[in-house]
């Protein structure tokens, strides 16, 4: 954890590239120069233009098939706004407090969806059922194993193995649901794997595990 954040100038700081993996990179350079407070602020009123733009016979669009509609990626944002905020309070406090990500974040999404659950329900078979109880169990498992790893190595090793996820999504799709991958899929899955043993391969063996 970093130290709780107290300066104006830390406001605007833009973060160096040691402190983050080099793939956000792209993310981190495209965040306007000056108070990040203000950008934010500006952001809000933003978003809620460039969204209240869309037609509603244009929310569920794809740009191809299998790809989220544009009322996915907006709930997909949504979601993943809570969990940053929670993390940005962690920081900004100096919260050293292990493992709480595990609990309440998804504890502020659940009881944030659950008054429009309704208006989307639709009642499970018994075989998805058993899935979603699946991966409710393994999920918290998951991050708990993440979380242990986080403190054994460094994020900058770590974060490049997030995205191996595409690799247990489409054996997971083709084993349960019967969807067969495509080429570019299977390409890109053997890229994720071979970059994934690269790492490992290359890091100096002190920088591989901690105690």
């Amino acid at each position: 954890m970093t130290a709780p954040v107290t300066s104006a100038a830390s406001k605007s700081a833009r973060p160096q590239a040691s402190e983050h993996a080099p793939y956000y990179g792209k993310y981190t350079s495209l965040v306007p120069d000056g108070s990040i407070v203000e950008t934010l602020r500006k952001q809000m009123g933003d978003t809620a233009a460039l969204l209240s733009g869309v037609p509603a016979d244009r929310e569920e669009h794809r740009y191809a098939e299998g790809k989220w509609s544009v009322k996915e990626v907006v709930g997909h944002m949504a979601d993943a706004e809570r969990v940053f905020a929670y993390r940005l309070l962690r920081f900004s406090r100096g919260d050293e407090t292990p493992l709480a990500m595990l609990f309440y974040p998804c504890l502020v999404i659940v009881l944030s969806t659950l008054p429009i659950a309704p208006l989307h329900w639709a009642t499970p078979s018994a075989r998805d059922l058993a899935i979603l109880v699946a991966v409710g169990l393994l999920w918290p498992v998951a991050h708990a194993l993440f979380a242990t790893a986080l403190k054994r190595s460094t994020i900058a090793r770590l974060a490049p193995y997030e995205y191996s996820s595409i690799v247990w999504v489409v054996a997971i799709d083709f084993l349960v649901f019967a969807i067969a991958p495509s080429l570019t899929t299977l390409i890109g899955s053997a890229i994720i794997i071979v970059a994934c043993l690269l790492l490992v391969e290359r890091a100096p063996a002190a920088e591989r595990v901690r105690p």
